[in-house]
């Protein structure tokens, strides 16, 4: 089970990611996030991030040659598109990056077009992304027979087994749910997160 933890904003959250065996870590570049995450303190989180764990950029709405000039000086390995990004704009971004996130909102109609848009993975999301809200899980459906499905929206430690129990997806991804205030991850949490994932 592929487990990603969001919207790191200091170097010892993304430490305690690494110590709980996390896939990936977050870092958010929307502006109007409460995680958001200027260049230098990108590059103090990464400082402590070893090769091997996936770094993830946070867009939404940046044209690609933003996102491939973050991704490019960080040297991240993915790109999480949270917009309205169109398959033109996910293919430049794709062409500079090795991997692509493409986020889809649980139940729209965008959803039945994800193979369209060409992405490496496919996050599935709550309506208010970063909310701490879950959805039904049942409008999963199928997709996960379909596509690299990573599961987001209002999981927690304490509800991330049975989600991934009865969608069955490729990874699971959490900002919200391990945190002890806004973008301060709980270290215990974090651990506990990542353990409940993979005991299904």
């Amino acid at each position: 089970m592929f487990v990603k933890i969001c919207g790191i904003t200091r170097p010892a959250d993304a430490a305690s990611a690494v110590e709980a065996n996390a896939d990936a870590i977050g870092l958010n570049f929307v502006a109007s996030s409460r995680r958001f995450v200027d260049l230098k303190a990108a590059k103090a989180v990464l400082a402590v991030v070893p090769d091997g764990v996936m770094t993830v950029g946070v867009f939404r709405n940046h044209g690609a040659s933003e996102v491939l000039e973050i991704t490019g000086r960080l040297g991240l390995d993915a790109a999480q598109l949270h917009g309205q990004e169109s398959p033109e704009v996910i293919a430049e971004v794709a062409a500079g990056v090795s991997t692509v996130i493409k986020v889809f909102t649980a139940g729209s109609s965008e959803v039945q077009l994800m193979g369209e848009f060409g992405a490496d993975i496919v996050m599935i999301d709550a309506a208010t992304p970063g909310g701490g809200v879950p959805f039904d899980w049942g409008l999963v459906g199928d997709l996960v027979e379909r596509h690299k499905i990573l599961l987001a929206g209002g999981l927690r430690p304490d509800n991330v087994a049975a989600a991934v129990r009865q969608v069955r997806p490729w990874g699971v991804d959490v900002a919200s749910g391990v945190e002890s205030g806004d973008g301060l991850k709980d270290a215990a949490a974090v651990a506990r997160f990542v353990t409940e994932s993979r005991s299904p």
